[in-house]
């Protein structure tokens, strides 16, 4: 094996799991969507390594790849927003994982710009600019995305 294989090898493992829960968010609790996503994230990002410049991390410029297959899978399967998902899609056993479940069925109903700027804010710890550059969006866009998804959120959990 090469170095440079060895290199992206470990790349792939440091990077994987925050990289899959992203899609898994993305993809409204998708496993197996989220982790071909993952899967076809890693292999452009091998293919494309040459074009990395540095001149942000290498894992927004991981998530920014994320990010453009996610929506090239939502415009192949033309996906419409969700209004309303049942809840049988999200069924957990444990008991204390009531809030976290609500807070991901929340989740789901939010447009994918709003899971996305959400996810990458306050689950991942991204600021505002590195949301920003990971999508590929304004910055005041992402800031609006937060917000609005933090509204319809704190609406959607309020008793």
């Amino acid at each position: 094996m090469s170095a440079d294989a060895e290199s992206f090898g470990r790349l792939v493992r440091e990077h994987q799991s925050r990289l899959r829960a992203f899609l898994r968010r993305l993809t409204r609790g998708d496993a197996a969507l989220a982790d071909d996503l993952a899967q076809e994230t890693f292999l452009e990002a091998h293919r494309k390594l040459a074009q990395f410049e540095g001149r942000g991390s290498f894992v927004s410029w991981l998530f920014g790849i994320a990010w453009s297959r996610f929506l090239m899978e939502r415009r192949r399967r033309k996906e419409e927003p969700l209004g309303e998902i049942e809840d049988t899609a999200f069924v957990d056993p444990r008991p204390a994982a009531e809030t976290r479940l609500d807070v991901e069925r929340g989740m789901a109903r939010l447009s994918a710009e709003e899971r996305a700027a959400l996810t990458l804010c306050y689950a991942l710890g991204y600021s505002h600019g590195e949301a920003a550059g990971i999508l590929d969006m304004p910055l005041g866009t992402v800031k609006s995305h937060v917000l609005r998804g933090r509204e319809k959120l704190k609406a959607m959990l309020e008793p």
